[in-house]
């Protein structure tokens, strides 16, 4: 399988970043910004302002999340981000990733560093290239999924290269993530935001590799699997496309990918619940999708009564050639939410503030950092989430005579807590190894 190169060394030291102000202006206050993460902010930044449509939108936000006093409350009146943002300032776009453009150019423009969570579009790329001149960081992919999945990502690849050693090896990985309702409805989700987006992502093709080669399904639903977790079952899909993942996360180039997924993880019986939504997504009309997204969002709401669970599952597996188990390890975060916050709020909001405080130490480089781009710098990452009260549960076993193994016998291997059913889905289309 041809895949590009996995790492390289700088051949000169990196730049250091532009001084922070310690002013933070953290903007949008949808249901991701949580009281764990803007709280944090307000511990570790020397101001912090939340910005909304209106000062009185901002300040009810802030009453709502316990932190009135905390912080400052601004509107987004015409030119009063612009006006109010500064040199050493950090801009948190909590807005829709179509506005990131737009706010990271105000910050490269004031002299200002950015972060969001979203995925790194090539509008990001390009504007973390301009940011890398002046010493500004431009922070992505800091969240939830994706963000702690990188976190973990980093650290499985880490522990296992450190097992292994260097030799030639197979790799199956999969990251599979999901917002929950903690209860199952019949519908077995309900919509905290854009049930466009939600219906919307279906209709993207997932390119993932199983079986030694790459795969794209046409519709992501169509590739299901059924993923037991603690005596649980879920269903989980690809989205996206998975490639270039294995690059970031520093697989080495004498890796072979047996397997590499990222996808979603529903609750059991998805798949047979959302059998409308498949035919309305496969029809390609967006106006009748955009429809059903609007019953449905009516029909299966949250509630302030409603809980939600977040579930995310990594798993990283390496063998010899010939097929010998030498290691295993995953990582199992599941989390409830609760009256004061929600689990997908807590999971989106920490690992931000989080990067945005290695931003204000000046911990980060010049330029793009996608969450953490290195394992020592993800460990980092991680051991603060936990001092949060955020960890995932480990799970590892090494094959006797790996060079990770104590006196070279460590415990068999066990079963792992990730198991996977289900035939080679219709609508596959498999492509070269």
């Amino acid at each position: 399988m041809n895949r590009e190169p996995r790492s390289r060394t700088p051949e000169t030291p990196p730049p250091s970043p532009a001084p922070a102000s310690g002013t933070v202006h953290w903007v949008g206050t949808g249901l991701s910004t949580g009281r764990s993460g803007l709280g944090l902010l307000c511990d570790r930044a020397r101001r912090v302002v939340l910005w909304d449509r209106t000062a009185d939108r901002a300040a009810r936000r802030l009453a709502a999340l316990g932190l009135t006093g905390r912080a400052e409350a601004r509107g987004l009146e015409a030119g009063a981000l612009t006006a109010a943002v500064g040199p050493g300032d950090v801009v948190v776009s909590m807005l829709p990733a179509a506005e990131h453009r737009a706010l990271l150019e105000l910050a490269v423009g004031r002299g200002a560093h950015f972060a969001c969570t979203s995925y790194t579009s090539p509008e990001l790329d390009r504007g973390a290239a301009a940011a890398a001149r002046p010493g500004l960081v431009v922070l992505t992919e800091a969240g939830l999924d994706p963000g702690i999945d990188h976190l973990l990502a980093h650290e499985l690849v880490d522990r296992a290269r450190q097992a292994v050693g260097d030799r030639a090896a197979t790799a199956v990985f999969t990251s599979y993530c999901g917002g929950l309702p903690a209860v199952p409805n019949d519908f077995r989700y309900r919509f905290s935001w854009a049930p466009y987006g939600v219906l919307a992502a279906l209709g993207t093709p997932a390119h993932y590799a199983e079986d030694g080669a790459w795969r794209t399904a046409r519709h992501p639903w169509l590739a299901t699997r059924t993923l037991t977790l603690a005596g649980e079952d879920f269903e989980v899909y690809p989205n996206r496309d998975s490639a270039p993942f294995a690059a970031q996360y520093g697989f080495p180039d004498h890796w072979r990918l047996g397997g590499f997924v990222r996808g979603t993880l529903r609750n059991a019986g998805w798949r047979s619940a959302w059998s409308e939504v498949f035919d309305t997504v496969r029809a390609g009309d967006e106006d009748r999708t955009r429809a059903l997204a609007k019953q449905l969002a009516e029909r299966y709401p949250t509630t302030e009564a409603d809980r939600d669970r977040v579930v995310l599952h990594v798993a990283l597996e390496v063998a010899d050639p010939d097929g010998t188990p030498r290691w295993r390890g995953s990582r199992l975060l599941d989390l409830t939410g609760t009256a004061a916050e929600s689990a997908m709020a807590r999971c989106v909001s920490l690992p931000l503030a989080l990067g945005v405080v290695r931003v204000l130490d000046g911990a980060l480089r010049p330029g793009l950092n996608r969450a953490a781009e290195t394992p020592g710098e993800a460990a980092a990452w991680l051991a603060a989430l936990a001092g949060h009260g955020l960890a995932a549960a480990a799970e590892e076993s090494t094959a006797p005579g790996s060079p990770g193994a104590p006196g070279g016998t460590a415990d068999p291997l066990r079963p792992a807590s990730r198991t996977e059913r289900g035939a080679p889905p219709e609508g596959e289309v498999p492509h070269g190894a």
